[in-house]
């Protein structure tokens, strides 16, 4: 079977890696490369470093855009199927002619259609978290689901969730095709389906209000933008004391070596790590005591 795989980020390149291994891809399709870091360097896509390094004879397309030109290209490749994962464009309806498009997207769909699946499923606490793949159509995840794979929920934050869907996808992936033949499509219930946004900075700024909230922001957001206060100064490392209890936002109620207990308007929180702006990362207890904070202050 002929595959063209079309995936940037992380997620989709430990898809791209398993496919490697069982099946033949004819191209690669990934985000153009972009500048990172402090130095601004170029950076490929992790998919293009991977087959760079694995496949490096298999072509990678990294269009400006989806137009004519790309098409045509890809219709030469006379691909079996088009497999897609996180590959951050929306495709129109000229590529998905080409050949059947499935997509691996980062949830028990309809539930969470949309650019941040694995944040939004941390933040409204599912009791699930999973992965479907589906049919592509023109508008955004709405595909009849062809296969889907679920784990529990234990307290796993962004950055652990994403690998470990990831690795869920491939194998996903790989049952899929070996199935294609007898496998008879779901369609999603509209009425079920729900939709978030693209992550932005902003998210990140929190306030000690509700305890279990701020506990699920801090898993949502690891990695990128992370949790942090007005101030600036980043709550590196976050647990849930209590859902209970009433204090002052921010309000420090115990220092010890471990951490520091702060105090929400509604239950409490145990912070380990802190990280203030342009600075280092630092155990709370140091912060505090680098700051003379005592209990009964306030953590801005």
């Amino acid at each position: 079977m002929q595959i063209i795989f079309m995936g940037t980020p992380n997620y989709a390149a430990v898809i791209l890696d398993s496919l490697l291994r069982h099946h033949t891809i004819c191209a690669l399709v990934c985000q153009r490369d972009k500048r990172a870091g402090r130095s601004m360097q170029l950076k490929a896509p992790a998919t293009k470093e991977l087959l760079q390094l694995k496949a490096p004879s298999i072509p990678i397309f990294q269009p400006e855009c989806l137009d004519d030109v790309f098409v045509e290209e890809l219709k030469a490749l006379k691909p079996d199927i088009i497999i897609v994962a996180a590959f951050g464009k929306v495709l129109p309806k000229a590529v998905l002619g080409i050949a059947p498009c499935v997509n691996l997207h980062a949830s028990i769909l309809p539930k969470f259609r949309g650019a941040s699946a694995i944040q939004q499923s941390i933040l409204e606490a599912e009791s699930y978290f999973g992965v479907s793949v589906m049919q592509m159509e023109e508008n955004l995840d709405c595909g009849d689901i062809l296969g889907f794979k679920v784990i529990e929920n234990t307290g796993q934050n962004a950055v652990i969730l994403f690998d470990v869907l990831a690795k869920l996808a491939a194998e996903l992936i790989l049952e899929y095709l070996e199935r294609i033949s007898i496998i008879r499509p779901l369609a999603q219930n509209n009425a079920d389906a729900s939709y978030c946004k693209k992550i932005r900075k902003e998210f990140g700024l929190v306030e000690f209000d509700n305890s279990k909230t701020l506990e699920n922001k801090a898993l949502a957001y690891s990695g990128w933008p992370e949790v942090y206060l007005k101030s600036g100064l980043k709550l590196k490392t976050l647990k849930l004391d209590s859902i209970n209890g009433t204090h002052k936002k921010g309000e420090i109620l115990e220092i010890a070596k471990n951490g520091i207990k702060i105090g929400c308007e509604m239950g409490s929180v145990w912070i380990t790590t802190l990280q203030a702006p342009s600075k280092k990362a630092v155990g709370a207890y140091e912060y505090a005591q680098g700051k003379r904070l005592k209990v009964g202050d306030i953590l801005e």
